[in-house]
């Protein structure tokens, strides 16, 4: 169980979080919803170590292992794509997970050379490669079509790891099947 306890957090006069808390089970998909600037992320930043509140307490986590997609798809340009999902694993690993997301003719392809919902799939490809304890998901569906994002939801719950999910549309949480939502 992730316990959130009274937790504060401001960006000068901008409140994010108020005595915030809540409970997040260790098992399942958990969506997390709400409006834009709202504190989706800062809250996923929190959990990962990454922003500390200003106040409150958070636990759970600890000597947990986080995969993590972020908003951005945070891959190095110089790096095929193969390359860059071998940073957190092995390239047999690395091949894997890219053949799995239906990018195995592009493995050698650099990241400019791809398209927004490919590069999309490369940094899911290297969250599953990684093997986390936990699957950290903001926004992961930018850019992707429908068949695409079946496929991302199929393999995303292969891994049988917790998987905290940011999204704004209802029919992406339910990619998922059966979740629970938070909302901030």
């Amino acid at each position: 169980m992730i316990e959130i306890k009274n937790v504060n957090l401001s960006f000068d006069d901008n409140v994010v979080f108020h005595n915030f808390s809540t409970e997040i089970p260790f098992d399942g998909v958990t969506a997390v919803r709400g409006p834009s600037g709202e504190g989706k992320t800062s809250l996923f930043r929190m959990l990962l170590g990454l922003q500390k509140p200003d106040s409150g307490t958070i636990s759970g986590l600890e000597g947990k292992k986080a995969s993590v997609v972020f908003q951005e798809d945070r891959l190095l340009p110089w790096a095929s794509a193969l390359e860059n999902v071998a940073l957190v694993s092995d390239l047999v690993t690395a091949e894997a997970a890219l053949t799995a997301l239906g990018l195995k003719d592009s493995l050698h392809l650099l990241p400019k050379e791809l398209s927004g919902g490919m590069r999309r799939r490369v940094a899911i490809a290297r969250a599953l490669a990684y093997g986390g304890d936990v699957l950290f998901l903001d926004e992961p569906f930018t850019g992707l079509d429908e068949d695409n994002k079946r496929l991302v939801a199929d393999e995303v719950l292969k891994t049988g790891v917790p998987v905290l999910v940011i999204t704004h549309e209802d029919s992406e949480a339910g990619l998922f099947g059966n979740f629970r939502e938070i909302t901030v």
